[in-house]
């Protein structure tokens, strides 16, 4: 028997396409082969646990010996060509576990189209006969795995296409899933995927957008400024936050796969949709201005070249315009062919702004004496200590100075905005951004220090000004045999301070440096003209914006924003056509340090949310320099421009309130949500180590409405108290005969939680099963809530239909009202003439069910959804009672306008009763309404009772417009028949019958009422009478009326004569909501 493979006997044709069989250790290999008999070998003693196999099968190819079978239910299953699982078991034995794959892990379809799972808890832990619906999906997602490498075989012979485009909210493609989709695309020549080097650290990205127009023509101005060493400072300060950000980039990029989008992404995805959205918008449109900003740049040099030679076209601003016009038709035709066109071009640009960097270098070490009357001597010692200190004119500062090279340094998120067409984001983006910042730092200082030291800051240019009076002349050009002293009363032409193409006048071969600039200008609007519809593709993606949706939408084999690229095209030419860019430009520097200062701010929340789920891989940054980084941003949005950084945060504050208003339905699991959790918990713990204090009493509600659509009235009412002040718990209580089906409650506790959220009904839903409500409840008031956050009154409905159902059913409930007292829980009962269940009425009685239907058809549960109380088509016309029912279900939920909410405070309940109406007249539904509070007293005290009252209210500090003292409550009542009338059937009689056989009918019907029960609550039973009497009489046109529930003795009082109360008191009456407390005070008037 050893060395013998266990065989899998096959069922008959007759059953599905799989069965559950028994596998047998067999003395001798028999092959398993499709059986028409129904035999099934079965070996007792050798019993192994069962696998499901296949009765059919077929043949991908030989080399792997793998079937593909199709069920018809868009899942595909595999089997090998034996109808054998031994190949597929987990470490060889027979079992449906899986082990850890990183195909179930995916968020949506796998590469061959179908998403792939593991064996679910109920594959695994159900009774047999109850997995019926399980064909080989864990075999597959077995299998599967081992046959990645035939994705572009399978894409090549027609299987599905791997998608690109069209993913829901929320939901994105894994990276194998698109390494298995490029893998099959490059198969056939398609997408186009950058490296490091090449996607982020050189071409369009970092080094191009850094290394900009400020490189050549302001670096000079800088150095004569501030001198060499404060322009060391600046540039250190504008790399300390690069740096530090390129450091926070990195985290977010490694902690886990980045789409497209860039700044938008990572932002979004950390901080959520609220940040990333507003940050996503205005970042996309400062790219869009960028790119109007830097091809104006360019255009005005080409002018300024025109304009030496006398050859404009018209005049200096319309020949902007139609340089600038022409330029950016040309970079959006660039742009469009595609990201490898894109990318080849900027290969060339950044070879001749390579070029220009080092023949400034060697045009350093060459000086002529032609260039030395224009102020440069090459390298000597006394330029470099005059060149050292800062020498600030026409009022520049320090902080001027910053503000203008700054904008040199915003251009560290370009190859993050192209995240979605790197091949290895994770990789890449920390790699070239870090590196980036690096190589270009140090290229700005080297700069600073070649120009301090071999240029001076003022010259003439004219050759005859040589050095006449040494003892005058004390600048470092007099050591080198010229004065420019004439230079300090003004007009002077060249130097560092006066001329801005001094780098040209350096270099080896000046027409390179023009060509420099041209492009750094060009490279750094491509770059923008590539960043701003990527980013605004994905933003358009997720909706966040709905009507902006249509921009979504992408074109070709690279999934190319087209409308997107018109759209920014559109964007520019408009600033283009101004061709004064001075006021926008400051708005856009300070658009990108807000994208700074939020990615910083992400890692700070993140770390400091402390979630799990944040593990980057880059462990080279601290939450607390993040913050630092932040704060370090902001700071320099105001040092820049104080006005544009106040106008930046008003438009972020202003897109952040209306997506928060909006509240797209997307989860990212963002850091907010982290820290929310992590907060609450904390605070949730530290709440448990205070005493409860009487000034700080809630409500806290929990109620038993059932389906939360089931009683809308209850539901409305609580919610009137409680919303923003206290807990309320839906609590329901599934009686059930048989087994609880705890699926189907989790699915249902899903759904109503998201009716309760779609409502605005700030309440949680609890669902338990029980063999009854009394039992249900019992686990509800001691088990819902945690720490301080549980509820402390039960709020029910009155049971209308009592006395036409089992009186069994009473007990159960009076018997709930007993235990909730018993665990000092204050209770509140609300009676509506009419009713409160309206479950019969949208014909379901379970959420997104129909009657009679064992499953949820769609229909319904979008019906349920959209908590519609409509009729179903196949219903008759609502009865009359019904309508009724139906507008009365309503009736909290509109303004209840001008009335009065009557307080019958009878009673001391520790003012519960008092409490819950003064709530109600704080909400603008009930503002309208006054209360009015009836009190028990003494005919000869009336007076005196009043004013006892009013006091206390007056200390309560609770308005209130009349106080009305009831003398006459302890009158015999009126009418006295309909009681006796009500009571008859309940009534045990136990006169007319032996004693024994009277002791056996109580304990078999324990809520029967006897004789002596009667007589001794007599004088109690006429005050309910009478109460209702003085109800209908001062309070039959109240709104609400909120009255002290009446108490029974337990075991003393029967279910029977306690309902009987109830149902007296409460009979014929406006909405009426019984109250009694825990009898513990929750009003106070001490401070």
């Amino acid at each position: 028997m050893s060395g013998q493979k266990p065989s899998l006997k096959s069922g008959a044709s007759s059953q599905s396409r799989f069965q559950v069989a028994v596998v047998t250790e067999a003395s001798s290999t028999t092959p398993a082969s499709a059986s028409t008999d129904g035999s099934r070998a079965q070996d007792e003693s050798k019993g192994r646990s069962r696998v499901v196999g296949f009765l059919d099968s077929g043949a991908l190819g030989s080399a792997m010996d793998i079937g593909l079978h199709s069920t018809g239910t868009g899942h595909t299953h595999i089997s090998d060509s034996h109808s054998n699982t031994y190949y597929m078991r987990t470490f060889g034995h027979n079992t449906i576990d899986a082990v850890p794959n990183i195909e179930f892990y995916r968020q949506t379809a796998a590469p061959f189209g179908e998403k792939l799972t593991r064996p679910s808890l109920s594959e695994l832990h159900d009774e047999l006969d109850k997995v019926t619906t399980t064909p080989f999906r864990f075999i597959f997602t077995t299998v599967v795995s081992l046959c990645l490498p035939l994705v572009s075989v399978l894409a090549a012979i027609g299987c599905q296409e791997p998608f690109e485009d069209g993913l829901a909210n929320g939901e994105e493609p894994s990276a194998a899933e698109e390494a298995a989709a490029l893998a099959a695309k490059e198969g056939k020549g398609g997408t186009v995927k950058f490296g490091w080097i090449k996607g982020v650290l050189v071409s369009i990205r970092c080094m191009l957008n850094i290394w900009g127009v400020m490189l050549f023509i302001r670096m000079s101005w800088i150095v004569g400024q501030a001198g060499i060493g404060l322009t060391i400072a600046i540039i250190l300060m504008a790399t300390l936050v690069t740096t530090i950000t390129g450091l926070s980039t990195s985290a977010i990029a490694t902690n886990g796969f980045v789409r497209g989008g860039g700044a938008y992404y990572l932002i979004s995805r950390s901080l959520g949709p609220e940040f990333g959205g507003s940050i996503g918008l205005i970042f996309a449109f400062a790219n869009a201005v960028a790119v109007a900003m830097y091809v104006v740049g360019f255009a005005e040099t080409v002018v300024e070249m025109l304009n030496d030679v006398d050859a404009l076209m018209t005049d200096e601003l319309n020949d902007i315009r139609i340089v600038g016009t022409l330029t950016v038709i040309l970079l959006l035709g660039i742009s469009v062919a595609g990201m490898e066109w894109e990318a080849k071009a900027q290969i060339v640009l950044l070879v001749i702004l390579l070029g220009a960097i080092v023949n400034y270098f060697l045009g350093s070490f060459m000086p002529t004496e032609h260039k030395e009357p224009k102020g440069f001597f090459g390298y000597h010692t006394a330029i470099l200590l005059e060149n050292l200190v800062p020498d600030f004119r026409d009022e520049e500062t320090f902080f001027s100075v910053f503000a203008i090279f700054f904008p040199a340094a915003t251009g560290i998120l370009a190859g993050a905005n192209i995240s979605g067409d790197l091949t290895d984001p994770q990789s890449a983006i920390p790699k070239g951004t870090l590196l980036a910042i690096l190589i270009t730092g140090l290229t700005y200082v080297a700069i600073a220090i070649s120009a301090g030291s071999c240029i001076v800051r003022d010259a003439t240019g004219d050759v005859n000004d040589t050095v006449s009076d040494t003892v005058n002349c004390t600048d470092a050009a007099c050591t080198l045999g010229y004065d420019f002293s004439i230079c300090k009363e003004g007009g002077c032409q060249y130097g560092l301070m006066n001329d801005f193409q001094v780098m040209s006048l350096v270099s080896g071969f000046g027409p390179l440096i023009t060509a420099g600039i041209f492009s750094a200008t060009l490279s750094s609007a491509l770059a923008s003209l590539v960043s701003a519809p990527k980013v605004f593709q994905a933003l358009c993606k997720d909706n966040i914006y709905p009507g902006l949706s249509v921009f979504a939408k992408g074109y070709g084999k690279n999934n190319e924003p087209l409308r997107g690229y018109v759209l920014t095209f559109a964007i520019g030419l408009a600033f283009i056509l101004i061709a004064e860019l001075n006021i926008i430009a400051p708005i856009i520097s300070n658009f990108f340090l807000a994208s700074y200062a939020l990615i910083n701010f992400s890692v700070f929340h993140a770390s400091m949310a402390n979630s799990p789920g944040w593990r980057p891989s880059f462990k080279y940054y601290n939450m607390w320099v993040s913050l630092a980084g932040a704060i370090l941003c902001c700071v320099v949005m105001f040092v820049i421009n104080w006005w544009a950084a106040l106008v930046t945060l008003l438009i972020i504050l202003a897109l952040y309130i209306y997506v928060s208003y909006k509240k797209p339905d997307v989860n990212w699991g963002s850091s907010t949500q982290a820290l929310i959790y992590n907060q609450a918990l904390t605070h949730c713990l530290n709440l448990t180590g205070v005493e409860d204090h009487v000034k700080n009493f809630r409500p806290q509600c929990l109620v038993l409405a059932g389906y939360p659509n089931a009683r809308p009235a209850l539901l409305q009412l609580v919610h009137s108290f409680t919303k923003n002040i206290g807990l309320m718990v839906c609590g329901h209580v599934k009686t059930v005969s048989r087994r609880p089906n705890f699926k189907e409650v989790l699915q249902d506790h899903a759904r109503c939680q998201r009716w309760l959220n779609k409502k605005r009904i700030k309440a949680f839903y609890t669902p338990v099963f029980s063999d009854n409500l009394r039992h249900g409840a019992q686990l509800l008031l001691q088990a819902v809530g945690l720490g301080r956050l549980k509820p402390n009154t039960l709020v029910m409905g009155f049971k209308n239909n009592w006395s036409d159902g089992d009186m069994r059913d009473v007990e159960i409930y009076i018997n709930a009202i007993h235990d909730a007292f018993d665990l000092q829980f204050g209770v509140a009962i609300l009676r509506l003439q009419e009713g409160l269940d309206i479950s019969h009425i949208q014909g379901q009685g379970t959420p997104g069910r129909g009657e009679g239907e064992s499953e949820a058809p769609k229909q319904d549960s979008e019906a349920w959804e959209e908590a519609g109380y409509r009729e179903h088509p196949d219903q008759s016309p609502l009865s009359l009672t019904d309508q009724r029912l139906l507008e009365s279900s309503q009736q909290f939920k509109k303004k209840q306008g001008k009335g009065t909410i009557d307080v019958w405070w009878l009673f001391d309940d520790g003012g519960l009763t008092l409490l819950i109406p003064y709530l109600l007249t704080n909400r603008s539904k009930w503002g309208d309404c006054r209360i009015r509070v009836f009190i028990g007293g003494k005919i000869n005290r009336i007076d005196h009772d009043r004013r006892v009252m009013a006091t206390l209210l007056s200390r309560f500090r609770i308005d209130f417009s009349d106080i009305n003292v009831l003398g006459d409550i302890n009158t015999k009542p009126k009418n006295k028949l309909t009681f006796k009338e009500l009571i008859e059937p309940y009534r045990l009689k136990e006169d007319d019958m032996e004693q024994e056989a009277a002791e056996r009918l109580k304990a078999q019907e324990p809520w029967r009422i006897t004789d002596n029960e009667l007589e001794l609550y007599k004088a109690k039973t006429n005050r309910q009478i009478r109460l209702n009497e003085l109800l209908k009489e001062h309070s039959s046109t109240a709104k609400l009326i909120v009255m002290s529930m009446p108490l029974a003795r337990k075991g003393t009082v029967s279910s029977a004569l306690y309902m009987c109360w109830l149902e007296t008191l409460s009979k014929d009456l406006p909405p009426l909501l019984l109250v009694r407390g825990n009898h513990q005070s929750v009003l106070t008037f001490y401070s």
